[in-house]
């Protein structure tokens, strides 16, 4: 049974008393999910549904109750995973699974502050981040009560964006801002890019946001491109305030916006006016106070977060500072509580009934039984477009691990690739491998019940005709078309084999309301907590990520090589000389 935390002032006050002081207790090696009578049992199970036949079709006809067994509401979501390869006796599995590797006493770990990221000695507390202000006081972790300080630097992220969205703080010449330009990299960037386009509807200052993260300097000048230099408002997101690609991409920003404020005639170039211009035109999200105070920004606009925020964690800080200045802190906070929602759920709710639970137990199913190595999420809702290259990021960095957290090799196979676009693009583009191909690919369906922009083409509601695509995909992937139906259309025999669909292509719909906040927040810390179960099972620190160090460490051993250091190139493979050498011969100054 889950563990959940009482809310009476006794148990509270205990609570407090015992997570007073540094946390750094000994984290217990992972239990190998493979050696337990959980696994074998799973596995056992999976041999005789292989054995039997898998047949999507016959199980809907043998059992009426199916739907309603394989469904489940969390928040305002539904769930249905009746069009899933598993039969409802496998949800007990699941759950006995996830209690043989402990996944409770995790959950109770990472939510009271526990260092469970012991690579890098950290607490994990982005469940921290959406606790309401009744909460300040109970969770003290490392001596530090961390909702009161969360609620501190929302407070602070509030008032600033007020004075932007009310006109209060103005540019250098006086402009009300009409532009955020946010400059950051991965979750400095995935997360808030991800939530302002998915929530472009209750942007309602008159005020939009454009997101620079790569270095390549096309991204920097097509998104400054036609932008008012006296009402853009650049937000520098870098906890270290060192991240090379943030800093270089901040550094040129800053160039952009004095020469062309003073092309403009609005500064006259001298230090002063400088100095006044980029102190009304940057702030930065960041706990290095001396290095953006270097920079030239006032440290009192900078909003901090703490190391117990991984990036990919991290939205919901100050690193949605743009998002609370577009939509307002009301927005923000009911974006806030769709997260609690889902923390309190997955908390609480026993993991036979325990959709997130379940869901990561699937994805689970899926990549080391059926040996499946990818996973599509397929958002029926436009706005939802860069949903799955957050999810990207999200899951991947988190679960693409072959070493587990206590430093041994894993014993299965691990992180599955996730990928996606919207419904209908993708019908158009990649199904035909998800309906016909060889491979298996377990795909998430995600919809709304209703939309922003209601129209019609005549008499036909065009939102109905877009949820009659999200319908019939997993009709059509779940129980295909037989080559007797396809003959029965008067299909010619040497043809007939090309359209066949053989069904059983698992899918899970999630169904919404609405795209609010609320559920905006719902749907991303599903996913997070999906995330955490799949780690838990196969011992994984989900929240360390050092397999994108090396890359960045050669980089700069490399770089100097490109253009004058023969030493440097010297030093290269053979391979990058070859390629450095291209590169010199033909760039042009």
């Amino acid at each position: 049974m889950p563990w959940k935390i009482e809310r009476d002032s006794t148990v509270t006050f205990r609570f407090t008393v015992m997570m007073k002081g540094p946390i750094n207790m000994a984290i217990n090696p992972p239990v190998d999910a493979t050696k337990t009578p959980e696994w074998a049992a799973l596995q056992k199970h999976y041999d005789e549904l292989q054995s039997e036949g898998i047949s999507l079709k016959q199980w809907f006809a043998d059992d009426a109750e199916r739907v309603e067994k394989l469904s489940f509401d969390a928040g305002d979501l539904h769930f249905d995973l009746s069009k899933n390869l598993i039969k409802p006796e496998t949800l007990q599995l699941f759950a006995d699974l996830a209690k043989a590797v402990k996944l409770d006493e995790r959950t109770k770990a990472m939510y009271t502050g526990v260092h469970i990221n012991n690579t890098e000695d950290r607490a994990v507390l982005h469940t921290a981040l959406r606790r309401p202000v009744e909460d300040e006081g109970k969770y003290i972790v490392d001596g530090q009560d961390t909702v009161k300080d969360v609620r501190e630097v929302l407070d602070r992220i509030y008032a600033f964006a007020d004075k932007v969205r009310s006109g209060e703080w103005t540019g250098v010449t006086g402009k009300k801002i009409e532009t955020v330009v946010n400059i950051g990299i991965g979750g400095s960037d995935l997360g808030p890019v991800m939530v302002y386009e998915a929530l472009k509807p209750y942007a309602d200052a008159g005020i939009s946001a454009r997101y620079i993260s790569n270095i390549d300097p096309n991204d920097l000048a097509e998104k400054t491109k036609g932008l008012d230099p006296e009402t853009t408002l650049f937000i520098i997101v870098s906890k270290t305030f060192t991240t090379l690609e943030t800093l270089t991409n901040a550094r040129e920003a800053r160039t952009w916006l004095l020469e062309e404020l003073k092309a403009k005639g609005a500064i006259d170039g001298s230090d002063a006016k400088n100095a006044e211009a980029i102190k009304k035109h940057f702030v930065a999200v960041s706990t290095n106070l001396e290095k953006v105070a270097e920079f030239g920004i006032d440290p009192n606009n900078a909003f901090g977060f703490w190391n117990w925020v991984g990036g990919r964690y991290s939205v919901d800080s100050a690193v949605g500072t743009s998002l609370a200045v577009v939509f307002g802190p009301a927005r923000f906070e009911e974006f806030l509580h769709g997260f609690h929602e889902i923390d309190e759920y997955f908390a609480n709710t026993p993991f036979e009934k325990n959709v997130v639970v379940l869901l990561g137990m699937l994805n689970v199913w899926y990549r080391n039984f059926f040996k499946v190595a990818s996973h599509a999420v397929l958002p029926y809702d436009q706005y939802l477009h860069r949903f799955p290259a957050y999810l990207q990021q999200l899951t991947m960095e988190s679960n693409g691990k072959s070493v587990r957290w206590d430093g041994t090799p894993v014993t299965s196979e691990t992180g599955e690739i996730f990928w996606g676009e919207p419904g209908t693009n993708g019908q158009h583009a990649f199904y035909q491998l998800i309906h016909q191909g060889t491979q298996l690919i377990p795909a998430d369906f995600i919809a709304f019940v209703n939309t922003p922009n209601p129209t019609k083409d005549g008499d036909q509601d065009v939102h109905e005709l877009f949820l009659g695509n999200y319908f019939a995909q997993t009709k059509a992937l779940a129980f295909g078309k037989t080559a007797d139906e396809v003959r029965a259309e008067g299909t010619p025999e040497e043809i007939v084999p090309a359209r066949v669909f053989t069904g059983n292509r698992p899918t899970t719909s999630i169904f919404g309301v609405a795209l609010t906040p609320f559920a905006l927040g719902e749907l991303i810390a599903l996913y997070e907590h999906i995330t955490f179960v799949e780690g838990t099972v196969w011992g994984l620190d989900s929240y360390d990520q050092w397999g994108v160090e090396l890359g960045k460490q050669l980089a700069k051993q490399i770089t100097p090589a490109i253009s004058k250091d023969d030493d440097a190139l010297a030093a290269q493979d053979p391979s990058t000389q070859s390629l450095i050498k291209f590169y010199r011969a033909n760039r042009e100054f």
